[in-house]
């Protein structure tokens, strides 16, 4: 299943837009989007583009992540604004207002009830395309629906299904979030952890590191016991080349002291390219199967806390290969407004799904 994942058809920035106008504009196409009705800026890039293109023919939900007494005002009235412009964007939609804690205990229950909405959801009569965009999504709801749509798309006889993103890394780090006390796994991702096995557990932990996260990755470092090796994944290339330096020396006591990686360790993947990071972590996990067979049961886990981009191709890999995410989740977020942030956004299409990979692989 899903052979094709690692070979998947995929359009870069002006590409992108080509192929919305082309692909979804030809008017034989209905699509159905879900996407964030957030405070992120890049809320409403791909909506406006899909919009363009397809004009009543799309369809859409827009997620509201709420986090309840916690969120900053400032930035609730911009996801009002947001919000707004996104109804007028595309009339055909619905907003879900999703609680990411449960206010009775503060636990963290965003992906149970996104995945709630998710599955009562009836497609539009007639629709050929389903679209997630990442762009302004956290992981803990944008993995759950991933998972949801692709099983959707699974079950469906002639359905696309398409993943993109309008990335900023410069934006990503100024938008600091408070994580939370509880680690855990991401609804759908608990993957193969408790299964049962004679071998002795091999588990190796693939920490994306990302500005500003070290508390978030900290956390989570301190729930896993007994590794049997770190694997920090780094971006490059990246827009800016030294990134990679930066978070190394960012990460410098936690890499030598609390981690104890082995520099031969690190994993080096696109910050453009989501393939480049399923292909890594995939190329990873056939390595450890093959080495450790009879002797170890290798079990990854993924924390994808920073480049959306990347994060997506961990995403893939843990969907394929059913491996577990461990996150924390945030309790708030604030923008820093004297980070550098750079007007440039990368866009990013992956065609997941549908006929155009019948007979992959065939001879």
């Amino acid at each position: 299943m899903r052979d094709h994942w690692g070979n998947c058809v995929t359009h870069f920035d002006h590409d992108v837009e080509s192929f919305i106008a082309d692909y979804f504009g030809s008017g034989n196409r209905k699509c159905f989007l879900v996407a964030a009705a957030g405070f992120d800026p890049r809320s409403a890039i791909i909506p406006t583009l899909l919009s363009n293109a397809l004009g009543d023919n799309l369809h859409a939900l827009f997620v509201r992540e709420e986090r309840g007494e916690t969120s900053d005002e400032l930035l609730r009235q911009t996801a009002d604004g947001n919000e707004e412009e996104l109804r007028k964007v595309i009339p055909n939609s619905q907003v879900e207002p999703i609680a990411i804690f449960d206010p009775a205990d503060n636990a963290p229950v965003g992906g149970n009830r996104l995945a709630a909405v998710l599955s009562a959801i009836c497609l539009p009569e007639g629709v050929t395309d389903l679209v997630l965009d990442m762009s302004a999504l956290s992981m803990g709801i944008a993995f759950p629906a991933a998972r949801i749509l692709v099983e959707i798309a699974d079950r469906a006889e002639a359905l696309n299904l398409h993943l993109m993103i309008a990335s900023n890394p410069e934006l990503d780090v100024s938008i600091v979030g408070e994580p939370g006390e509880k680690v855990q796994s991401v609804r759908g991702f608990a993957g193969n952890a408790g299964r049962e096995s004679d071998l002795p557990k091999a588990r190796i932990w693939l920490p994306q590191l990302a500005h500003r996260r070290r508390g978030a990755l900290d956390r989570i470092r301190s729930s896993l016991t007994d590794l049997y090796k770190v694997c920090p994944i780094l971006p490059f290339p990246a827009r800016d080349p030294r990134r990679a330096d930066f978070l190394i020396e960012e990460f410098g006591e936690e890499i030598r002291e609390d981690w104890d990686v082995d520099p031969r360790d690190f994993m080096y993947v696109s910050e453009r390219n989501p393939l480049d990071s399923f292909r890594s972590i995939e190329m990873l996990k056939k390595r450890y199967d093959n080495t450790m067979a009879k002797i170890y049961d290798p079990q990854l886990i993924l924390s994808p806390v920073g480049s959306k981009v990347m994060a997506a191709g961990a995403m893939m890999a843990a969907i394929k290969y059913d491996l577990t995410v461990q996150y924390v989740e945030v309790l708030r977020y604030e923008i820093d407004e004297s980070a550098d942030k750079s007007p440039k956004m990368d866009i990013v299409h992956v065609w997941l799904g549908g006929p155009i990979y019948d007979g992959y692989g065939r001879q």
